[in-house]
């Protein structure tokens, strides 16, 4: 790309307004931006502008599949190039953009129709946010049986590094999983209608996800926030009377959401790991 000249007095100027240039397709080129020979940027920087937008879509587009399907290609590439300009990268890293993509999407007039659309943009970046996390042992369904049910009540848990809840008023997991290769339920159609909440977790090197219903969603923010076992459990049950306490401690372990447990046991706090 062609060197900028000495911007003197407008040192802190001159880069801002690069900048804005860059992600505005209708913006001249930056004044005094020249080519070697002393030409004229204009083309040059028209190319260099094209390829920076192209790579902060295609980093949305592969961030985001699900979203670029529901909307479709052509369509999403709007919708990423307004984003683009709206919310330029603040990190040379790509997979660090786009954070601010699911409410940039719950503003945008022409998919307001999509009202799961920002919640699925969520459980997304959770995905990607998941991948990259630390690694950690998962909590071993050894560890809860070893404890006395009393003792298992007062239990709270550590997350596992990987782990992210999105909950959500639409079924936005199930959602994500049909558009990411994961075809619904058999003989079932997706309610898009009916909350869901999306436990996302990584115990090895797969990131998985997992649709909850609305009272495993509330047991699992009740625990991820670092209440009790049984807390989360009656938080879930005034969430739904009929709430499977067994099968969510199931999921609990299977999951691989939790990394450690500790109990609270005559003023001491233990800590049980792997």
């Amino acid at each position: 790309m062609p060197h900028a000249p000495d911007p003197g007095g407008a040192a802190a100027a001159w880069p801002r307004a690069f900048r804005t240039a860059v992600l505005d397709p209708g913006a001249p080129a930056p004044a005094g931006l020249h080519g070697c020979a002393g030409s004229p940027a204009g083309r040059r920087f028209d190319v260099y502008r094209n390829n920076v937008v192209h790579s902060l879509t295609t980093a949305l587009a592969e961030i985001f599949p699900a979203v670029e399907r529901l909307v479709g290609a052509a369509n999403f590439g709007v919708l990423a190039r307004a984003f683009v300009r709206a919310h330029p990268p603040r990190s040379p890293l790509l997979f660090a953009y786009g954070e601010a993509f699911a409410d940039f999407l719950a503003r945008y007039e022409p998919v307001r129709a999509l009202v799961y659309l920002p919640d699925v943009a969520r459980i997304e970046r959770a995905w990607l946010d998941a991948y990259h996390a630390a690694d950690a042992e998962p909590l071993p369904g050894a560890a809860l049986a070893a404890l006395a049910p009393d003792r298992l009540a007062g239990s709270r848990f550590r997350p596992h590094p990987a782990t992210r809840l999105v909950r959500s008023r639409y079924a936005a997991a199930s959602i994500v999983l049909a558009n990411r290769g994961t075809p619904p339920p058999a003989g079932g159609r997706i309610r898009a209608g009916e909350a869901e909440a999306a436990l996302v977790t990584r115990p090895a090197l797969t990131v998985t996800l997992a649709p909850l219903c609305p009272a495993e969603g509330a047991f699992f923010a009740a625990l991820l926030a670092g209440r009790t076992l049984q807390a989360a459990a009656g938080t879930a049950a005034e969430e739904d009377a009929a709430f499977d306490l067994a099968g969510a401690i199931r999921r609990l372990v299977d999951s691989g959401a939790f990394a450690a447990l500790r109990t609270d046991a005559d003023g001491e706090r233990e800590e049980t790991t792997p």
